[in-house]
């Protein structure tokens, strides 16, 4: 019998109650000892329900509890200051996305986990949607040849629809969120094309504004255009205004024909080529706010700990990642193209 890992989830809000906590649960590897929220009846919550203890305070259910992982399901801006307060007391660490607001807090979180000796995973979890996987391994078959141009998107109607707060939420709040559709799903889209084509952003234009929620900072909208290193262009989108439905698509058009992910309820992935061949793939969906799917990030986290390998999504990645998204935003405030230093 392996000793199990002890972790604790900081932050018990949606994403939490939805993903993380459940598939902690579900995995036998892993025993909940703590949950922390500032609202303390959520955190109470979950310690009835999985065992564990509930804290308002994230140093004092470290000092106390010593897990020996935890999950970071915060307030964007805290991601950084508690990521590394978690590593150094020792614990692995699993942090929700964007992982910092900005590079050099990224940056900070990489050294604190190498300099304790712990992991640092960022919960991208696009890079384990079944579609997402088939997308890769048929690019990599090179049936499709070479990618020329995409298209990627990501769009819901809202975090008021999915927060434990609703309209009053976290997200709304330019100082705790610092950055909205942008932070929230134009993150995932940067982190999924540059896993699907093995590529960088080599430079970014974009308008980021905030054109249809009220009584907020927070950009709501984006609509960027991408170069990647190899020369391949394209656009990504975000937005939380698609308000008769949530959209999470990616189309690759190639030299031998065009790839659709996502685009289709039924037939995942679709493969249309120059001579005719249509393939359809139905290999599970993606995830939704509606319709929760398992996201294979706990599973690849406590996995990575329990060999001793490098997590799937290490904080390096992550770093790339969240600089795309910065770079968007420098963009908008510049008015022009800017460059990406990888």
């Amino acid at each position: 019998m392996t000793t199990k890992i002890r972790v604790a989830v900081i932050g018990c809000g949606s994403i939490s109650k939805h993903r993380h906590i459940p598939e902690y649960a579900g995995n036998p590897n892993v025993e909940l000892v703590a949950f922390v929220d500032p609202v303390i009846e959520r955190a109470e919550a979950f310690a009835q329900q999985h065992g564990g203890k509930a804290f308002a305070d994230v140093d004092a259910m470290l000092a106390e509890i010593k897990p020996d992982a935890v999950s970071v399901n915060t307030p964007n801006y805290l991601h950084a200051p508690i990521s590394v307060k978690a590593a150094n007391a020792g614990a692995h660490v699993l942090v929700e996305k964007p992982m910092a607001v900005t590079d050099e807090e990224a940056a900070g979180m990489i050294e604190a986990a190498k300099a304790n000796g712990v992991k640092l995973m960022v919960a991208h979890n696009q890079r384990f949607m079944p579609p997402h996987v088939k997308a890769k391994q048929i690019l990599e078959s090179g049936v499709l040849g070479m990618v020329l141009t995409f298209r990627t998107s990501f769009g819901h109607p809202g975090p008021e629809g999915w927060s434990v707060d609703g309209a009053g939420s976290w997200f709304f709040r330019k100082e705790e969120a610092i950055m909205g559709a942008m932070g929230d799903l134009g993150v995932h889209k940067s982190d999924l094309i540059r896993w699907l084509l093995d590529d960088e952003v080599a430079e970014i234009g974009a308008f980021v504004g905030t054109l249809h929620k009220e009584g907020t900072k927070i950009d709501d909208n984006a609509n960027c255009v991408l170069r990647m290193e190899s020369g391949i262009i394209g656009s990504l989108v975000a937005s939380w205004t698609y308000y008769k439905g949530e959209d999470n698509s990616t189309i690759l058009w190639c030299e031998k024909g065009v790839m659709k992910i996502g685009t289709h309820p039924d037939d995942q992935v679709i493969v249309e080529l120059r001579d005719g061949t249509v393939e359809k793939y139905k290999v599970g969906a993606i995830s939704t706010n509606d319709k929760q799917e398992t996201s294979g990030v706990i599973d690849a986290f406590v996995n990575s700990i329990v060999t001793d390998t490098a997590p799937p999504v290490p904080g390096e990645e992550g770093r790339k990642s969240l600089k795309v998204i910065l770079s968007a935003f420098e963009s908008q405030d510049t008015g022009r193209f800017v460059r990406i230093q990888n």
